[in-house]
């Protein structure tokens, strides 16, 4: 039934968009299909799809390079150091737009205006493209995913125009401010991602570069013209689904302030239990060290030992440095320890405003305070218990 329902709704979202989808000519139909952001936080980013429709063929499919394979061999590992590999793959029309409504997610379709020539190279290319010998392909979150893709498709077929068009136009945002405005609603996820991303991201980038988003594809092939014709690329835009979900903002904001919160609020909780019987002050900024010194160990691993571009120059080291996880365990170095955490987090501060350039400001405003304070108590002498609950 909800399968049925689905095709209904895209039989009845536009009467022009069904009578062109259902009544087009012998010739292959081109359609790039762009799917808005998700719930779930690895769709955030949208997605995308060329759709063929070719009655001399009977071929009436998606083309979608966003598949991959939890089963593959080395699955993890690969992930852990940036080698996954992704797959394109064909799929029912009709199958593939239920299953994004079914998610309450936008569907935006562009008819686009291609020769016969134009569209059947297309065709071939992307039926060649899901063969089991081409179909997989290294998978990079900026340069090399689902929408570059079918870019790089679109691109073939126009003889070099597409790139010609876009590659020397600067990027009205970058890879980094595109990431902020796109998950900044999840925590976590946005926090985890700005501790992780370095100052490469933050380089300015291309109109090209700026496609890997599936929405700025479609605005720059929708302000396109055929480069024979010199008419609109896009033949026919329609919005095919209607999602009741939340659109991400066009801009980042500035949201540095809720992890300063955050940060103040662990503080609390932290002067709080040293009250509590066996918990005291140096023993809660000796664990923040642990856990600082193990996340800056992951930093530093991604940048030094693995394939994750993104995550090299990473200024962030100046709060989470594997250092401090030495000097919690050795306890002649904490006060020089203590000096080095104060300096580096100054450090840190400051180079917001110097090359390479890299946004830091929401890690600085969790993690700097935590730091501090911690630094401030292991880098001073131990009080006596009678004047203070929560000193060793």
């Amino acid at each position: 039934m909800r399968f049925c329902l689905a095709v209904l709704l895209v039989l009845l979202s536009g009467p022009s968009w069904a009578q062109n989808a259902v009544q087009g000519d012998n010739d292959p139909q081109v359609w790039l299909l762009t799917y808005g952001p998700g719930e779930i936080y690895w769709q955030r980013f949208g997605h995308n799809a060329l759709w063929i429709r070719d009655p001399a063929t009977g071929i009436d499919h998606t083309f979608n390079y966003g598949f991959f394979d939890f089963t593959q061999e080395n699955f993890l590992k690969n992930f852990v150091q940036g080698r996954l590999n992704y797959f394109a793959a064909a799929r029912p029309a009709e199958i593939e737009l239920a299953e994004y409504i079914d998610q309450d997610r936008s569907i935006r379709a562009q008819r686009l205006h291609l020769n016969p020539e134009q569209a059947v190279r297309l065709r071939d290319y992307l039926v060649d493209q899901v063969s089991p010998e081409h179909r997989e392909y290294l998978y990079d979150y900026y340069l090399n995913n689902c929408s570059t893709r079918i870019r790089d498709a679109l691109d073939l077929v126009l003889d070099g125009a597409l790139r010609d068009e876009l590659e020397n136009s600067p990027a009205r945002q970058d890879f980094r401010q595109h990431t902020r405005r796109l998950t900044e609603m999840d925590w976590p996820y946005y926090l985890g991602l700005q501790a992780g991303l370095a100052s490469p991201i933050d380089a300015s980038i291309s109109r090209w570069d700026e496609t890997f988003i599936p929405g700025i594809l479609a605005d720059a092939v929708a302000e396109m013209a055929h480069p024979e014709t010199g008419e609109s690329l896009v033949m026919e835009d329609s919005l095919l689904h209607e999602s009741s979900l939340a659109e991400p903002g066009e801009q980042a904001q500035s949201v540095w302030h809720r992890y300063f919160l955050m940060a103040g609020v662990l503080l609390v909780v932290a002067w709080a239990l040293c009250f509590v019987p066996g918990i005291n002050a140096r023993r809660l900024a000796l664990s923040w060290w642990v856990i600082a010194g193990l996340l800056g160990g992951v930093l530093f691993f991604l940048w030094f030992f693995t394939d994750h571009w993104v995550s090299r120059s990473n200024l962030n080291l100046l709060l989470l440095n594997p250092l401090w996880l030495i000097f919690a365990i050795v306890p002649a170095l904490r006060k020089p320890g203590a000096w080095l955490v104060v300096v580096s987090g100054l450090l840190a501060v400051f180079m917001q405003w110097l090359p390479p350039d890299q946004y830091t400001a929401d890690i600085v405003a969790l993690v700097l305070p935590l730091n501090l304070a911690a630094a401030i108590i292991l880098g001073s002498r131990p009080q006596d218990r009678s004047y203070n609950p929560g000193s060793s």
